[in-house]
């Protein structure tokens, strides 16, 4: 049991050390993150959000706290997790390959200025570069989310922000979902006046 407990208390040690490294690193760029999402949305533009595994599950969670809420009651805001259309991600899949199930979509619903939240725990997921690729050449602003060096990911990114200490991919998205977390309330609460209801 002293073996199992000892395991627990240092997995929660590193959590916290690679979130307290993540937030240093990272505070100005959160806030710059929520400022461009805030201003993105403000001139009608939307958020396009996607990453595989753990990545898309987090990018379900931020669309979902925006188009619904988080802490701050507002109108819902424009949204779009890549991730959810399993008729869309298979036939893609089915007929072009896996790494092209981000970029077809980017490339059918993506408009110049709107806003790429590509999340990739390595920054090197083939299917999320494709589609970074192919936004940037749209005109879109790249935001990442990432872990380590940030891999290929960081060089297509307007604004980069990685779990760098994170050994693995908990650790990393232990951060990833309190910098999601902290973007939405901060765009609500501080750039936002406009919109709340």
């Amino acid at each position: 049991m002293n073996k199992i407990r000892d395991y627990l208390l240092a997995s929660a040690n590193e959590s916290k050390s690679v979130q307290d490294d993540f937030i240093k690193e990272n505070i100005v760029t959160l806030i710059e993150a929520a400022r461009i999402i805030a201003e993105t949305i403000q001139n009608g533009g939307k958020i396009l959000i996607f990453g595989n595994g753990g990545s898309a599950g987090d990018s379900q969670h931020m669309a979902a706290e925006m188009v619904g809420r988080l802490l701050v009651e507002r109108r819902p805001l424009p949204a779009i997790a890549l991730t959810t259309d399993t008729s869309n991600l298979t036939a893609i899949g089915n007929d072009y390959g896996y790494e092209f199930v981000f970029l077809r979509q980017v490339q059918a619903l993506a408009k110049k200025d709107d806003v790429i939240f590509a999340i990739s725990t390595s920054g090197n997921s083939k299917n999320v570069l494709c589609a970074v690729e192919a936004a940037r050449k749209i005109g879109c602003k790249i935001l990442g989310l990432s872990g380590g060096s940030g891999g290929e990911l960081k060089k297509y990114c307007d604004l980069f922000m990685s779990a760098r200490l994170g050994k693995n991919s908990s650790r990393i998205q232990e951060a990833h979902i309190f910098a999601i977390h902290s973007i939405v309330d901060l765009m609500d609460r501080f750039f936002l006046g406009s919109v709340h209801v």
